[in-house]
């Protein structure tokens, strides 16, 4: 029985010492000491006390607190910088296309004999030369505005050149060289 005693006395010890504060402080000539027990100038560097929110660890919550407002402003961000770049990515996407548009409509002006247009049930109106030259300077004006710059024609350029095929065409095989000194005979 004494045994069981014992034994229980030394658990219930080292469990209120393992509960128990940890101070710390420096003495005269510079040496750290850590006790238990409070000592004029000693700080809490340990303790087995849980401290109620807003007690004595209000600070680190806080520190949490802004910590997380701050990783809430940076995704918010971060969203906003990759919203911008999907928004600019899409604006250089309509501005291609519009620019080939133009560029396409310019080309189809400058090398046409005649230029019309159709009316509402689908009937072609041809311009006169006048008009053509107008039109052709308002394509010309719009390929400007939209690509920055106009494409410079060459009228030696075929008008409708032939698409590039995917499939290379087969090529000749080259005749041999051959010396004709060597190749007649005498």
């Amino acid at each position: 029985m004494r045994r069981i005693s014992v034994t229980a006395l030394l658990l219930a010890g080292a469990f209120s010492i393992a509960q128990a504060d940890v101070y710390r402080w420096v003495d005269e000539k510079g040496e750290p000491h850590y006790s238990d027990q409070w000592v004029p100038g000693s700080e809490v560097i340990k303790t087995g006390k849980t401290h109620p929110p807003g007690a004595g660890n209000a600070a680190p919550f806080n520190e949490q607190k802004a910590l997380s407002a701050f990783n809430k402003s940076v995704d918010a961000d971060l969203k906003q910088d990759a919203n911008a770049k999907a928004v600019q990515q899409d604006l250089a996407a309509k501005r291609a296309k519009q620019c080939k548009e133009a560029t396409a409509a310019y080309n189809q002006a400058i090398t046409a004999r005649v230029v019309w247009k159709e009316n509402k049930d689908g009937e072609r109106t041809y311009l006169s030369d006048a008009d053509a030259d107008k039109y052709r300077e308002q394509v010309r004006q719009a390929v400007q505005d939209t690509c920055g710059s106009v494409p410079k024609f060459d009228p030696e350029a075929p008008l409708n050149p032939q698409p590039q095929l995917l499939v290379p065409q087969p090529q000749p095989t080259p005749e041999p060289k051959v010396n004709p000194a060597l190749a007649t005979s005498e």
